[in-house]
Order: structure tokens, then C-alpha cells, then sequence
């Protein structure tokens, strides 16, 4: 075959084509395990520091099959770990009103701690985390946040900086209120709100700290009914308790 003709170009072109992309398919279908463990593993960690059962950096440390692990033997329900991309398309069924309550996931722990996820848009990204509940499936224990591409010191510290996550601990989602039973707030302290479902705003980040807002907003609202369910069936079982134990101690 001439080598300098045109033919020889586009054929030896082609199979070189082929070749680097039979290459990069398998390069990327034996890498693909990994890259879910890794994601799956990320999520986890996120949910668990979210719960309160160690900081981020442990779970990094321990890595990826310890962590599993200890979320495999402490989650009581069964719940698929979904990723930030599953919650981008339920977030969008969120907004269409077309959502249905059991695609919702939703983590219960055997120490009764309950997590649910949030996603919305940042400025420059989108945003997503989780916020864990307390046996009384109201008061927040803990918080996590993640972004795509927020901006270091200032967006960005929605992940970065543990003082805003610490600023959920304590508070307590307004059951009462339908349109807003958890809000991100500008000064709100400094202006003597009641704080008791609110935090302050990250100063310098409007638009992440709105983005962050929206997507708690959002998501709280699909499982506002929920939690007040299982609330009322906590208590309905906490005053059988009681009950069984007066019997008991007035049958001694």
C-alpha cells in the first residue's frame, strides 16, 4: 500500500480511532466499581458525619470498606445510598410537583437517628447535603454540605468551615409553618429573630447561602408530614411505655 496516499491516511486514521477508543472504553468500564465504591463510600461518610457518628476526616481515614461497613451495621431501614446526580433528578421531580413520596430516601439508624438528604443550586453549582434528626424526628443534630464549584472562603464554607454546620445542632424544623419550616437568614441574630429554626447566613456568600436555603426549603416540605408521623408514633409508644412500666411497678 502507498503510504502517502490519501487511502492509506484515512485508513491508518480510522484504526487508530478505534483502537484508542476500544482502549478508553475499557480503561473506563474496569474502572467504573471503583468509581461507584468511591462514590458510594463519599455519600456515606457525608450521612454519617451528618449523624453525628464521627467527623469527615475519620471516614476518609478509615476508608472506603470500613465505612460502608459501619453504615451497613447501623442503618435499621433499608435505603439505597443515592448519589448527588439521583438527587439531581429527583430534586427536578421536586420542583414539577410530580415527586412521589416513597422515591424520598430516607436513613434511620438502630440509635434512632434519622437523615434525610437536600440538593438545590449554588451560584456557581449545585449545592446538596444532609441534616440529621433526633429520636424526636424535629431538633436537628447535625448537618453536612457539599458543592460542585462554590468559591473557597466564601461559598465554599458551606463544606469547609464546621462553625456553619455547628449552627444547625439544637435548632428545630417548624412543623407549623408550610412554606418555610427551616430558614437561612442575613444577619438574624444580630436583628434578635427567634433563632429557634433559623441560621445565619454565610457573610459574603448571598447567593450560596440563598441556594442552600431554597434546597432545605424545598426538601424539608416532602418530609415535614413524615416526621410528624413518625414524631407522633414515638410518643404514642414512649407513653405505652410508661403505662407498662406503672402496671408493672403496681403489680410488685
Amino acid at each position: 500500500m502507498n503510504t502517502n496516499s490519501n487511502v492509506y491516511t484515512v485508513v491508518y486514521t480510522t484504526v487508530i480511532v478505534v483502537i484508542v477508543a476500544a482502549v478508553l472504553a475499557f480503561v473506563s468500564q474496569s474502572l467504573k466499581p471503583m468509581q461507584e465504591a468511591n462514590e458510594k463510600a463519599e455519600t456515606i461518610s457525608q450521612i454519617l458525619t451528618a449523624a453525628q457518628f464521627g467527623e469527615k476526616e475519620h471516614w476518609q481515614e478509615i476508608g472506603n470498606a470500613a465505612t460502608i461497613k459501619f453504615f451497613n451495621e447501623n442503618i435499621a431501614n433499608e435505603q439505597a445510598v443515592v448519589s448527588p446526580s439521583t438527587l439531581k433528578a429527583l430534586n427536578y421531580k421536586i420542583k414539577e410537583g410530580s415527586v412521589d413520596e416513597a422515591e424520598l430516601p430516607y436513613y434511620e439508624f438502630k440509635n434512632g437517628i434519622s437523615v434525610i438528604p437536600v440538593y438545590g443550586a449554588g451560584l456557581w453549582g449545585p449545592v446538596w447535603g444532609f441534616i440529621a434528626f433526633d429520636t424526636d424526628y424535629q431538633t436537628i443534630v447535625g448537618a453536612y454540605f457539599d458543592h460542585e464549584s462554590e468559591t473557597p472562603g466564601l461559598g465554599g464554607k458551606i463544606k469547609d468551615d464546621p462553625a456553619f454546620r455547628a449552627l444547625f445542632q439544637g435548632k428545630k424544623v417548624d412543623f407549623e409553618d408550610a412554606d418555610m419550616p427551616f430558614e437561612i437568614v442575613k444577619n438574624g441574630t444580630a436583628k434578635g429573630l427567634d433563632m429557634t429554626s433559623k441560621v445565619d447566613a454565610i457573610s459574603g456568600a448571598t447567593m450560596t447561602s440563598n441556594g442552600l436555603n431554597d434546597a432545605i426549603g424545598n426538601w424539608l416540605k416532602q418530609y415535614v408530614s413524615a416526621l410528624k408521623a413518625a414524631q407522633a408514633l414515638a410518643a404514642q409508644s414512649a407513653a405505652a411505655d410508661t403505662v407498662a412500666v406503672a402496671i408493672e411497678n403496681v403489680e410488685e
